[in-house]
């Protein structure tokens, strides 16, 4: 865990999960599941198994797995995982590569990627 009073200028990579709660300018990079708080801020790219975020990241995500935005939560960056999930209220900024299936009726249609922009 990085702590709330922790500014940190540089790349952090690690193995496992890790709990950002202060402020990083820089890459992170880490094996496992990557949470920032709801006051953590990343000035930089986030590359991990999972990713939640609560706080402000600005930079982009890469996941293997799942990216959740949460309500509150701040992105400014592109967003690439296996699942992307926006709630409401989170505000985000810049496009999403993710794969998806179509609903029942609708496979034959092509979808164009867009660049998608969600405000609070």
């Amino acid at each position: 865990m990085i702590g709330a009073s922790v500014r940190v200028r540089g790349r952090v990579t690690g193995e496992g999960d890790v709990r950002i709660e202060g402020h990083i300018e820089g890459d992170v990079r880490v094996t496992g599941a990557l949470t920032l708080d709801a006051r953590a801020s990343v000035k930089g790219n986030a590359s991990a198994r999972s990713v939640d975020v609560e706080g402000t990241l600005r930079g982009d995500i890469a996941a293997e797995g799942a990216v959740s935005i949460k309500d509150g939560a701040r992105v400014e960056g592109n967003i690439s995982g296996a699942e992307v999930a926006l709630d409401e209220g989170a505000s985000f900024v810049g496009r999403i590569d993710a794969d998806f299936e179509l609903p029942d009726g609708l496979e034959g249609m092509s979808v164009a990627p867009q660049a998608v922009r969600r405000h609070r």
